[in-house]
């Protein structure tokens, strides 16, 4: 049977979306509760959709007292494979917030910020964990309203010229190849570009057009590639040699 390609309609339809940690039990956190009561103004017996961010999730009624009663079995999906990844050099400003916030409405399940040789903006020690939690906020908000079920990981701050050596990750770069799930994690260098130290070591470079764009325009159409070959990869086409052997290599690498 082919793979759903979006939500599943009763979490479209309904009031709003919200992860906590139990599902026997939900209890919202105070921003919830007041986005949902505050913002929203849902009223007592509205539908609510609860997940615990790893793929399990159930319907709820709001109740007075920005509560949650549990109204409906608990439905648990697959994550999607293989696992899609997006890095991307630090830009300046709110940018990586809108970042990750479209990669994360995408489907994109890794979210991973890039100091990065020619990057104008490095995140170490507290100024980069101060920033992870903001970031990892945006992608909590930005995966309710999309309707997700599984969170995405946004990680610790990486030195792009590391993970650049690592199979399955490509470097986007101008004139590459054409991006496929052959290399499920892509990353964006700033916009002063890759050095050829950086270079140097990447086992494969992807392009992602013809055209020279800015960072977080680069995070985006990489994203929207990704997903939309694992959303194919899925369906009823069938799956070829290569993804079989990726995929059989992510199941041996988990724990």
């Amino acid at each position: 049977m082919p793979a759903r390609s979006g939500p599943d309609p009763v979490l479209i339809a309904s009031a709003a979306h919200v992860f906590v940690d139990d599902l026997t039990s939900p209890v919202m956190s105070s921003d919830d509760a007041h986005h949902l009561s505050r913002v929203l103004r849902l009223r007592a017996g509205e539908s609510v959709t609860i997940s615990d961010g790893r793929g399990s999730w159930r319907t709820c009624r709001f109740v007075a007292g920005d509560l949650l009663e549990v109204d409906g079995d608990v439905v648990v999906e697959a994550a999607l494979a293989p696992a899609i990844a997006v890095g991307f050099g630090i830009p300046k400003g709110d940018r990586p917030e809108w970042i990750v916030q479209k990669l994360t409405e995408i489907g994109v399940d890794r979210i991973i910020p890039l100091n990065t040789d020619r990057g104008v903006v490095r995140w170490d020690g507290e100024r980069g964990a101060r920033h992870l939690v903001r970031l990892r906020r945006v992608a909590r908000e930005a995966a309710s309203q999309s309707r997700r079920t599984w969170l995405p990981v946004v990680e610790d701050v990486s030195e792009a010229i590391d993970l650049l050596k690592t199979l399955g990750v490509a470097a986007a770069t101008m004139g590459g190849e054409p991006l496929s799930l052959s290399t499920p994690t892509v990353l964006v260098g700033p916009e002063g570009g890759w050095t050829e130290r950086e270079l140097a070591g990447s086992i494969t470079n992807a392009g992602l057009g013809a055209t020279v764009m800015r960072v977080d325009t680069a995070t985006l159409v990489a994203g929207t590639i990704l997903a939309q070959h694992r959303t194919r990869a899925a369906s009823s086409q069938p799956v070829s040699l290569e993804l079989r052997a990726l995929l059989a290599e992510q199941e041996v690498a988990e724990p």
